[in-house]
C-alpha cells in the first residue's frame, strides 16, 4: 500500500531586520516631513513589503494639528492611493471629526504601518480582506511614526483599534480593547485616547457602539479645550 504523500513543510515568514534608525534633518516642518516621506518610500523592507503596483502609505494632514489620529494599516483603497484612511472607513472618520468641529484638513493622520499586511494571494488577483499586522511589523514602522509625531508635537493621539493601541503601548497591556477604552495612555510623552476602528461602526450600527467612541471623542475635545455644545454632548443617546 502507497504512503500517503506528507504535506510540503509551511515555509516560515522571512524575519525583518532591526528597526530603522531616523534622525530628522534640521529645517521647517514641511523639510522635515518631506525628507521623512523620502525615507519610508526608499526603505528596502516597505519597498519590497507592498504588492506590484501598489503605494507605501505614509501619514498626511496638518502638520500644525494638536491632534495625531494612529491607525493600524492601510487598506486596499489605501494602498492603491498611497494615503491613509480613504476607504468607508476613512469617509465614518471624516464625519465623527466634524462632528467634533474638526475637519480632516486641520488634522493628521497616520498608521502604524507604512505598507498594507499581506496575505498570501494567488498570483495575479488581488488580495481579499485584511489582516492585523504582527508585532515585528509594528515594531518595524514603529520609528517612522514616531518621527511623524515629532515633526508635528500633537496634543494628543487618538488611536483607532486595538492594533494601533498595541503597537502604541505593547500586546501586554490589555487583552480586550474594553479594558482601556475612554482611559488616558501615554506614548512617547504624548496623552493617548484609546477608541474603537471606525470599521467597527460600520460593523455594528447600534447607538450603543456610537456612543461609545463619541464619549471617547468627547474626552479628546475636553482635552484641547474645545467648545462642546449640550446638543454634542448628548449625541447617540436616544435615536431622536
Amino acid at each position: 500500500m502507497r504512503k500517503p504523500t506528507p504535506p510540503a513543510p509551511v515555509k516560515a515568514e522571512p524575519k525583518l531586520p532591526p528597526p530603522p534608525e531616523v534622525v530628522l534633518p534640521s529645517g521647517s516642518k514641511q523639510e522635515q516631513w518631506d525628507a521623512l516621506v523620502q525615507l519610508v518610500q526608499e526603505d528596502p523592507v516597505c519597498q519590497t513589503s507592498i504588492r506590484p503596483g501598489k503605494k507605501i502609505v505614509v501619514g498626511v494632514g496638518d502638520l500644525e494639528s494638536e491632534v495625531f489620529f494612529c491607525g493600524e494599516a492601510p487598506g486596499a483603497e489605501e494602498e492603491v492611493k498611497g494615503e491613509p484612511f480613504v476607504g468607508p472607513a476613512g469617509q465614518l472618520l471624516d464625519k465623527m471629526m466634524a462632528a467634533t468641529g474638526m475637519q480632516r484638513e486641520s488634522i493628521y493622520i497616520g498608521n502604524i504601518m507604512n505598507w498594507r499586511p499581506r496575505i498570501p494571494t494567488e498570483e495575479g488577483h488581488e488580495q481579499l480582506g485584511n489582516r492585523p499586522p504582527t508585532a515585528e511589523e509594528m515594531a518595524y514602522c514603529l520609528p517612522y511614526l514616531k518621527a511623524q509625531l515629532e515633526i508635528v508635537k500633537p496634543k494628543v493621539i487618538v488611536a483607532l483599534g486595538a492594533s494601533a493601541a498595541k503597537g502604541l503601548l505593547g500586546a501586554d497591556r490589555f487583552k480586550a480593547l474594553g479594558e482601556i477604552r475612554g482611559q488616558w495612555q501615554e506614548f512617547s510623552g504624548v496623552p493617548v485616547m484609546v477608541t474603537y476602528h471606525p470599521s467597527y461602526i460600520l460593523r455594528n450600527q447600534s447607538h450603543r457602539s456610537k456612543r461609545a467612541i463619541w464619549e471617547d471623542l468627547l474626552l479628546v475635545m475636553e482635552k484641547l479645550e474645545l467648545p462642546i455644545s449640550d446638543k454634542q454632548r448628548n449625541y447617540f443617546l436616544s435615536r431622536s
